[in-house]
């Protein structure tokens, strides 16, 4: 399922996380740190690369589609979230 969310609401999950989280969840997931901070809106492709987001102009930093949410809810977890605030949410095959 994809889910669209503004870019700060992204960043702000992100500022949430504890100290870690992004090596933790790229550990978990067997993936380089620096493309987990590439999923939150880092700009750094000689090291990481960019997965399953998509990123365009619009208020509130942007919109941002979720292609694939498994970082994202890996993040929610780590907060003990089951949910946060998306601006719309579209049912993909």
């Amino acid at each position: 399922m994809a889910r669209t969310i503004t870019f700060n609401a992204l960043r702000a999950l992100k500022d949430k996380l504890p100290n870690g989280s992004i090596y933790q969840i790229a550990t978990e997931l067997n993936l380089d740190a620096e493309t987990v901070r590439n999923y939150f809106g880092g700009h750094n492709y000689k090291q990481g690369n960019s997965i399953g987001i998509h990123i365009e102009p619009g208020p509130d930093g942007g919109i941002v589609v979720l292609d694939d949410t498994t970082i994202f809810d890996k993040a929610l977890g780590i907060l003990g979230l089951s949910d946060y605030p998306v601006a719309a949410e579209e049912v993909t095959d």
